[in-house]
């Protein structure tokens, strides 16, 4: 690693700690030629899938735009911040874990309704609402009705 006082290749780590919640790695380290401090973070870098889109078009995976629309569907929910994040980091788990290079947006709406569902039904209603295009009343509530019956 260079030195970003001198520019110098070599530096020594001196000290390395795990960091959120061990997703990350935190190395102090100390540069061999002017002997300044400074302190580096490692990460994984985990590739995800592109999402191919209903038109055909392609796009790469946005954790924001899957935050944003959790949140939409979560809004005054009791759901805490925790677990939005803890269900954010299994969708996108889950993608990861197809192995593949690209997904269907269906398949990743799938999956984001399926974790919503286990957050707060209220929730998971609302995101297939907007989803699904519901066209009338009557597509709510057979929604609302196979929601029932699977409990």
């Amino acid at each position: 690693m260079y030195c970003p006082f001198c520019s110098a290749n070599d530096t020594k780590v001196i000290d390395s700690r795990l960091v959120a919640d061990g997703h990350q790695i935190r190395r102090r380290r100390q540069c061999l030629h002017c002997s300044e401090r400074f302190t580096t973070f490692e990460t994984a870098e985990l590739v995800m899938p592109r999402i191919i889109k209903r038109d055909g078009s392609r796009e790469p995976f946005n954790e924001d735009k899957l935050r944003n629309g959790l949140l939409r569907a979560l809004e005054k929910r009791p759901v805490s911040i925790e677990q939005t994040e803890a269900s954010i980091n299994h969708v996108m788990s889950k993608l990861r874990a197809t192995g593949e290079r690209e997904v269907s947006s269906e398949m990743l709406g799938n999956v984001i309704m399926e974790e919503l569902k286990k957050l707060d039904k209220v929730a998971y209603i609302r995101f297939a609402s907007v989803y699904r295009s519901f066209e009338d009343i009557r597509e709510f509530g057979e929604e609302i009705a196979r929601l029932g019956d699977s409990d």
